[in-house]
């Protein structure tokens, strides 16, 4: 049970690096989580950006590594918003995801529901 306990606590604390990095500049504070599944003629991926408009992200295939990366802003319309939790991360994102070796093209791109699905076709 103990061994259990540890291996939570060390799992939440991964999470936690995983989804937030504060910090500043140009670098990135957060990686979005991702679902990345394969059918017979596409591989399927799905980025969690919620708040974040499709002219605040970027999509390149660099090799065989895709690279998300953009900016999700800070909701705050009126001076004077006084925070009192934020538990969605905001800031710079980057993700970067090794593909796999095969030769495959950009196919559909949509922000859905909070989510950035792509589509890449397999040639």
């Amino acid at each position: 049970m103990w061994a259990e306990a540890c291996e939570l606590l060390a799992r939440a604390e991964r999470l936690q690096r995983q989804f937030f990095r504060p910090g500043g500049g140009s670098a990135p504070n957060w990686e979005p989580p991702i679902d990345f599944y394969e059918t017979e003629r596409e591989y399927r991926l799905l980025v969690a950006l919620p708040g974040v408009r499709p002219d605040q992200v970027e999509v390149v295939i660099d090799g065989r590594m895709l690279i998300v990366v953009g900016e999700r802003l800070i909701a705050t319309d009126s001076p004077g918003t006084r925070i009192h939790r934020l538990e969605i991360p905001y800031g710079r994102f980057e993700r970067r995801i090794q593909l796999p070796v095969r030769p495959m093209e950009l196919g559909r791109r949509e922000l859905i529901d909070g989510c950035l699905l792509l589509t890449l076709r397999k040639l």
